[in-house]
């Protein structure tokens, strides 16, 4: 029989155990890699994280909640293409101007968001009112929007965004870029939302248990629009903190980046049956997916070395799901 302290123990040893992870790689890579430990390679690491980190933080939400959205890279591709296109000044870029300038950064954030919120809302309609299968709903989702980031670019380019946009992506606070710290400011409210609020708590039973939650006489079906519309307008604020970084946007922007923030998502302990998860432990599988890229691209290997490594990472999460689903059980 366990004891309280031992349970207690085993939780917070499961439940922070991507944080051991990434430390034992930073160690070990400052030991083995050649010029790995600097302030420079660590705040270039963290600026990495940042456009995955982001569009993790809605996925996992949703996959807490016991759902699904592939479609938050297309929704993030899109948002970049419309913030190109309306405020930049070539390529295909309108440039469209405000008065006063700094206008253009609360109306551009605000369209970003209003967009991915539509498309999150109308994923959600179909999976919650029509009882649609949400992998497949979020991946039609995936593909017709890639394909009108596509069709309203023309297979073109914008570039020079607005200078209030701009300064954001090169304005540094003790070496790491603004965007970072916008990202690193998401995990922290939506952590707390997540942990500290009703509809983060609600979010979370909805996903161990729908029929529980609903005879609880929680609003399943309203929370889960929310969570859609959330999902979408955070991948909108990753297209937008995109466009930004990139000052402009391509049609094929952020290609493959949902692939790397399910890895981060699935690494960071949030079990894919629902019901389980925290994000400051998908910034950690972010921050270590960012680490090993970049020790590799230091260590001259090729690129493809990265993906091994991260389909192994995410072999080894799941693995570790049902070994931790086991020890919770042992220890409860």
């Amino acid at each position: 029989m366990t004891t309280p302290r031992q349970r207690a123990t085993a939780e917070f040893v499961l439940d922070h155990l991507v944080w051991f992870m990434l430390a034992v790689v930073l160690i070990i890579f400052s030991a083995f890699v050649p010029n790995f430990f600097q302030i420079g390679i660590f705040a270039n690491i963290v600026e990495q994280s940042t456009f995955v980190g982001v569009m993790a933080i809605g996925l996992a939400i949703l996959i807490i909640a016991g759902h699904m959205d592939l479609s938050v890279e297309s929704v993030a591709a899109l948002t970049a293409m419309i913030t190109g296109i309306l405020f930049c000044s070539r390529g295909i870029g309108l440039g469209l101007t405000l008065t006063p300038e700094w206008l253009v950064l609360p109306v551009s954030l605000l369209i970003a968001l209003a967009i991915g919120a539509v498309i999150g809302v109308l994923n959600g309609f179909f999976v919650i009112r029509l009882k649609m299968n949400a992998f497949i709903v979020t991946l039609a989702s995936f593909i017709w929007v890639r394909g009108l980031v596509v069709a309203i670019s023309g297979g073109r380019s914008a570039q020079d965004l607005a200078p209030s946009l701009r300064v954001i992506g090169i304005f540094q606070i003790l070496y790491v870029p603004l965007i970072a710290w916008i990202a690193i400011g998401c995990f922290a409210a939506f952590s707390f939302i997540m942990t500290r609020t009703p509809f983060g708590r609600h979010i979370t039973l909805i996903g161990g248990n729908a029929m529980a939650a609903f005879r609880a006489g929680i609003k399943v079906d309203r929370l889960m629009f929310i969570a859609f519309a959330m999902a979408g307008a955070i991948a909108g604020l990753a297209g937008w903190l995109l466009a930004i970084r990139t000052s402009g946007a391509t049609a094929n922007l952020g290609i493959g980046m949902l692939f790397h923030a399910f890895a981060a998502v699935v690494i960071g302990g949030v079990s894919l049956k629902g019901g389980v998860g925290k994000l400051p432990g998908v910034y950690a599988g972010v921050l270590l997916l960012s680490s090993i890229n970049t020790a590799i691209n230091l260590m001259g290997l090729p690129a493809h070395y990265t993906q091994v490594i991260q389909g192994l990472l995410v072999l080894a999460a799941v693995l570790l799901d049902t070994l931790k689903l086991q020890i919770r059980q042992r220890f409860a």
